[in-house]
């Protein structure tokens, strides 16, 4: 069982083992979006670590058996957040749906995969959340659905206030296990980027827009 007052460093420094998080202060990513970014984020390898993947499933499993213990429908976001919400679903023994980004153009042209009905609740899984539209997207779907979307749960967040105002004014309760913050935080410590080099990257998720520039 996860220690969840302690899982956002936890989380972070597995992240950052795996390699799944890359820091560069000084060369920046480009987003597809044209953002300059001092971080790069691929909660896909967690797939291919078993223990890694396990605290992250367990994680979640112990929120929702804590805080949305009537939750009757793990959903997954496609498609990072599909295998997370299968590993959730098994462990709590509830049914599992995932959410595709839009309706497909053939066949049922169905949006969710699975079988979901009127009222139920549902957590929707997310692996990572920059400004919070495909994941707020994602708790519509089930809302047009007829089900209610407790909250969406994600592995890591960027922080940004764009995504807490998002999730604020749709609404929609937003839980991670580890964020921007922690994640810095805890890469300095490991020795992972230098101590001159923290108030940089704590700039960035202040105005993303100007970093680089």
């Amino acid at each position: 069982m996860p220690n969840l007052e302690n899982i956002a460093g936890q989380i972070a420094a597995s992240l950052l083992e795996i390699e799944a998080v890359a820091l560069r202060p000084h060369q920046p990513f480009t987003w597809t979006s044209g953002i300059k970014s001092p971080i790069y984020c691929d909660n896909r390898l967690t797939m291919s670590y078993p223990e890694v993947r396990d605290l992250i499933a367990e994680s979640f499993a112990a929120i929702i058996r804590d805080q949305y213990p009537d939750a009757e429908v793990i959903a997954g976001t496609a498609t990072a957040g599909i295998p997370h919400a299968a590993f959730v679903s098994q462990k709590l023994g509830l049914p599992m749906v995932y959410i595709r980004d839009k309706a497909k153009g053939h066949g049922k042209e169905n949006q969710i995969e699975g079988l979901i009905k009127r009222g139920q609740k549902v957590i929707v899984i997310e692996d990572l959340i920059s400004t919070g539209g495909s994941s707020l997207k994602a708790a519509l779907a089930v809302k047009e659905a007829g089900a209610e979307p407790l909250a969406v749960l994600a592995i890591f967040t960027y922080q940004l206030d764009k995504a807490a105002s998002a999730f604020a004014e749709a609404g929609v309760s937003l839980q991670t296990l580890s964020n921007y913050t922690a994640l810095v935080e805890t890469a300095v410590k490991e020795g992972k980027i230098k101590p001159e080099d923290l108030e940089l990257l704590q700039s960035w998720r202040q105005d993303p827009a100007s970093f680089g520039k």
